[in-house]
């Protein structure tokens, strides 16, 4: 289905819960509170969510959180959801630590494919950014997923603190079959109070070391990353530039909370409350006429640009990476 602009909305991306096991300082610091298990949606009431989203045209769906590998029975319904008629793609996005013990399982299930986030190679700086030594654990998990058959990218956001790890990072597109992806830090929650350098900037250090970087222009996801080659580096290299770059003309998404709300746009605090229409007792034709209006309605653009049009005050936890 095309929204108000025009543009084809196929893609979901899916909060399963609000809670991790780590507390980055730009997502979840110390002394968030976690909702409480009824306010969260049960995955039968996922189902239903994707069922319809399957009506409008969108058939791919990415599993995130908070981290999703830390609500019970989420390998079965990832394989449900992956089984579902009319699924093209299901992904998930983890910070890493649980994915040891996920990972075959995944593999099993055919995952489409794999993100995990690491900021950092830096043991010390991995501590301090998110309240948990788990450095070696991450790097672990990364290298194992590398080495199967679900395609693995490495996310990275860009800040002040870890601008000297640009370059260790790409090190693992060096070494290993996964793309690492540079992304600019959103001012979405904890994040307003965080700079970062600009994916040009980045883009330029990197060209320090791989000097024939250039646009890498194959497939390689739903999300709106450009990518660089280079004949050193067995990954790609990637840049999700928010604030500098708009990409809202090619926006394909819409977001789920873990609490039911459905989110045409980032920025924005509006969207519908489908958990109260589901535990209302609203009909499978009720849920499917408003997510179609929230699709419809999706706005033109984002404006991170400007702090005094970014009405989403909820961090990121609570929405979903």
């Amino acid at each position: 289905m095309r929204d108000a602009a025009g543009r084809d909305i196929t893609y979901l991306r899916i909060s399963v819960t609000d809670r991790c096991n780590l507390r980055c300082i730009y997502c979840q610091p110390a002394g968030v509170t976690p909702l409480q298990h009824d306010d969260i949606l049960r995955y039968e009431e996922i189902r239903r969510i994707c069922r319809q989203a399957l009506r409008l045209g969108i058939n791919r769906f990415k599993i995130t959180g908070g981290e999703p590998l830390v609500r019970r029975g989420i390998i079965p319904f990832i394989k449900e959801l992956k089984e579902m008629a009319g699924v093209d793609q299901v992904t998930l996005t983890t910070n890493g630590l649980s994915l040891g013990r996920d990972l075959h399982a995944l593999e099993e299930l055919g995952l489409d494919g794999l993100n995990i986030s690491l900021d950092t190679r830096d043991a010390g700086q991995y501590a301090a950014l998110t309240g948990y030594d788990g450095l070696a654990v991450v790097e672990e998990a990364i290298a194992a997923a590398a080495g199967g058959p679900i395609r693995t990218k490495v996310n990275a956001v860009l800040l002040a603190d870890t601008a000297d790890q640009i370059l260790p990072l790409a090190e693992l597109a060096r070494d290993l079959p996964v793309d690492v992806r540079y992304i600019e830090v959103m001012p979405i929650g904890e994040g307003r109070h965080f700079a970062g350098p600009a994916g040009a900037a980045c883009l330029a250090v990197l060209r320090t070391v791989y000097d024939d970087l250039q646009p890498d222009t194959a497939w390689h996801g739903n999300g709106p990353a450009v990518y660089y080659r280079s004949r050193q580096l067995r990954g790609s290299i990637g840049f999700i530039a928010a604030q500098t770059h708009r990409f809202c003309g090619s926006c394909n998404r819409l977001r789920l909370t873990s609490t039911g709300f459905l989110k045409p746009c980032l920025c924005y605090d509006i969207g519908t409350d489908l958990r109260s229409l589901l535990r209302g007792g609203a009909s499978d034709e009720d849920l499917y006429k408003a997510m179609a209006s929230c699709l419809a309605n999706k706005p033109a653009g984002h404006h991170f640009e400007n702090q005094n049009e970014v009405t989403e005050h909820k961090k990121m936890s609570q929405i979903g990476g």
